[in-house]
């Protein structure tokens, strides 16, 4: 049974830290750098007999966007819908309801994320971003 939780007390920050630094986007990232991403943003984690086996996080103005980012189920616990729930989860929560818009960018991961309601950018055209030069070299690596 997987139990889901936004008590930031329990997160595992090590095996965040050591989740994260071995993605796709943010390959080696800083343990201080994953810690204020936590404080800054609204957290969840999944337990299995309460060892963390998923987290994701939300970063929000909790009126009309939101941002779902760093969705990751341990290696042992994939194919068992634990990230389609921890979404889920953010997308049934009341202090979502009512946004405008939730983002998210996704490499491998298109159809559970449809699944739930998102779709590709209406107006691509329109977005922009500005990366930090090191991490605009790092994702140009990484292609």
């Amino acid at each position: 049974m997987i139990a889901l939780s936004d008590d930031k007390s329990r997160l595992d920050v090590a095996r965040i830290h050591g989740w994260l630094a071995s993605s796709y986007w943010s390959p080696g990232i800083a343990r201080d750098l994953v810690e204020r991403a936590i404080a800054g943003s609204h957290c969840l984690g999944a337990y299995r007999d309460g060892e963390q086996v998923g987290f994701a996080r939300m970063i929000t103005d909790h009126a009309t966007f939101a941002w779902l980012a760093d969705v990751w189920v341990d290696e042992s616990a994939r194919g068992q819908g634990i990230g389609r729930s921890m979404v889920r989860w953010f997308l049934d929560h009341p202090d979502f309801a009512g946004l405008r818009r939730i983002g998210l960018t996704t490499v491998d991961a298109h159809g559970v994320y449809a699944a739930l309601g998102f779709t590709p950018l209406l107006r691509p055209e329109r977005y922009m971003e500005r990366l930090a030069p090191e991490f605009r070299a790092m994702l140009a690596d990484a292609s």
